[in-house]
C-alpha cells in the first residue's frame, strides 16, 4: 500500500490512523533500505516511533554475539540510555525475548520483572512500557521498546500493541540485513586480506630458475595461506644455499611464521654460510618469540655445483631422500629438534656426494597425500613416481609429482612442497 493508497482511504471515510500508520511505516522502511548505517538509521527510526506514538521515550536493544547479553544500540527521550547492557533474560524486555511475544504493562509498579536500577540511575520515571521481540527466520535479534504513552489516559492500548508489532517486523528485517551486509563487507576484507598475503608468500618464494640451473622447487598451498616454504640463492663463493621447511599448524599464524622464517633464512643464510649454525641461529631467532607451542621443521645446506658436494643440517624435518644415478634410495636421517621449541640447540652438518643422483627434500603433505588411486602416496610411492619420471629434466620431475596428488576441484589435505638438487 502506498501514501497515496493509504490517503485515499481516508478521503473515503476509512479509519485515518491507518493511513497515518502506514505513511511512518513507509518513511521508516525507506530510510531503512535507503541507508547502510544501521546505527544511523535505528536512531532516526526510534525518534519518529516515539513522536508517532507520542510516549516519552524508545529505544532498540540488540543481543551480543553469544546471545547473553542485550545492549541498547538506539535510543530517544530524556535521557540517553544509550551502550546500556543487560542479561538476556532481564527485565521486561527479558520478558519479550523469552516469550517471543509482545509485552504490554499498564502499570510497571505491578510487575515483579521491573526493575528500577536504570530509573534510579538516571533520574527517569518508568510507568508504563511497550516491548516487542525482534526476530528473524527464527533468529531472536533483541527487542524495540517504547515507554510512557504520553496520549488519552497515558497507557497503552491493543492498537499500540498491533502497531509495536509491525514496527518490529520492520526493524528486525532492517538488522538483519544490515548484519548480513556487515558479514559480507567482513568475508570481502578478510578474502582481500588473504589475497593480499598470499600475493606476499608468493613474492617470498624464489623465482623459477632457467631449466639448467641445478636447484628447483615447487610449492602448493592446501588454504588461501601456506606454512611451507622454500628458497634458494647463489652465494658469493659460487655456491648454491638452500633451505626447505613446514610451520607447524595452518592459516594465518603459520603463514607468519612462515614469512618470519624464510624471510630470517634469505638474510643469515648469505653470511653463516654452516648450515649447522645456520640453524641454531634460526632456532635461537624462532623460540624468541614463536607462541602457542608453534614449531618449524627445516632442512638447509648449500650446494657445490662444481664439486656435485651437498653439506647440510636437519632440524626436525623428515629425511631427506637421494636417489642415485642408478635408481637406488638411501633416506638421510637426522634426530635433532624442530626450530622454536628449545633455545640453545646445536646441530649437526651432513655431507654428500651427488655423483649425478639427485637429492629431494619435500614435506609431509607429499607422502601424507591422496594419489590418484585414491591412497596415501607414501614414501613408496614417491619413489615410484621418481622413478617414473626420472629421465625428465628436474623441474618437469616436481610437477609431475605434484599433478599425481592434485585432483581437480578438490582442496590438497595439506601443503605440499618439493625442492630438488642435482
Amino acid at each position: 500500500m502506498t501514501v497515496e493508497h493509504a490517503k485515499q482511504l481516508v478521503d473515503n471515510g476509512a479509519n485515518p490512523r491507518l493511513a497515518d500508520d502506514m505513511e511512518l511505516l513507509l518513511a521508516i522502511s525507506q530510510d531503512f533500505v535507503g541507508s547502510p548505517a544501521m546505527n544511523e538509521t535505528l536512531a532516526n527510526a526510534v525518534r519518529q516511533i516515539m513522536a508517532y506514538m507520542d510516549t516519552e521515550a524508545a529505544s532498540i536493544f540488540l543481543l551480543d554475539e553469544a546471545n547473553e547479553k542485550l545492549t541498547c544500540l538506539a535510543c530517544a527521550g530524556p535521557v540517553s540510555i544509550g551502550g546500556l547492557t543487560i542479561a538476556r533474560n532481564q527485565g521486561i524486555v527479558g520478558r519479550a525475548l523469552a516469550s517471543n511475544s509482545v509485552q504490554l504493562v499498564r502499570d510497571v509498579s505491578a510487575d515483579s520483572d521491573f526493575s528500577k536500577a536504570v530509573d534510579d540511575s538516571t533520574g527517569f520515571t518508568t510507568r508504563s512500557i511497550l516491548c516487542a521481540p525482534l526476530m528473524v527466520k527464527g533468529r531472536m535479534l533483541g527487542a524495540l521498546e517504547v515507554i510512557n504513552k504520553r496520549k488519552g489516559d497515558g497507557l497503552f492500548d491493543v492498537a499500540d500493541k498491533r502497531f509495536l508489532q509491525v514496527l518490529a517486523g520492520l526493524v528486525s528485517l532492517a538488522v538483519h540485513n544490515a548484519q548480513m551486509t556487515g558479514a559480507l563487507v567482513e568475508q570481502e576484507r578478510m578474502r582481500r586480506e588473504l589475497d593480499l598475503a598470499r600475493e606476499i608468500q608468493r613474492n617470498l618464494l624464489p623465482d623459477q630458475p632457467a631449466a639448467d640451473f641445478p636447484v628447483h622447487g615447487l610449492n602448493l598451498s592446501a588454504l588461501e595461506v601456506s606454512g611451507d616454504f622454500y628458497d634458494f640463492f647463489p652465494i658469493a663463493d659460487g655456491r648454491i644455499a638452500w633451505g626447505l621447511g613446514d610451520v607447524s599448524g595452518k592459516g594465518m599464524n603459520a603463514a607468519m611464521l612462515m614469512a618470519k622464517t624464510i624471510s630470517l633464512f634469505r638474510c643469515l643464510g648469505k653470511t653463516v654460510l654452516d648450515p649447522a649454525h645456520l640453524l641454531t641461529i634460526l632456532n635461537d631467532e624462532i623460540s624468541e618469540t614463536a607462541s602457542r607451542g608453534m614449531f618449524v621443521t627445516m632442512a638447509a645446506g648449500v650446494f657445490d655445483p662444481t664439486s656435485g658436494e651437498v653439506i647440510f643440517a636437519n632440524a626436525g624435518h623428515q629425511p631427506p631422500l637421494y636417489r642415485t644415478r642408478t635408481g637406488a634410495y638411501s633416506e638421510l636421517e637426522e634426530s635433532s629438534p624442530p626450530l622454536g621449541i628449545v633455545p640453545g640447540m646445536a646441530y649437526f652438518e651432513q655431507r654428500l656426494q651427488l655423483d649425478g643422483g639427485r637429492l629431494f627434500i619435500f614435506t609431509d603433505g607429499v607422502t601424507e597425500g591422496w594419489a590418484a588411486e585414491g591412497r596415501m602416496l607414501e614414501l613408496f610411492g614417491l619413489k615410484a613416481l621418481l622413478d617414473k619420471h626420472s629421465l625428465l629434466p628436474p623441474a618437469d620431475q616436481l610437477a609431475r609429482v605434484a599433478e599425481a596428488l592434485v585432483r581437480p576441484g578438490e582442496r590438497l589435505h595439506d601443503d605440499l612442497t618439493l625442492l630438488v638438487i642435482g
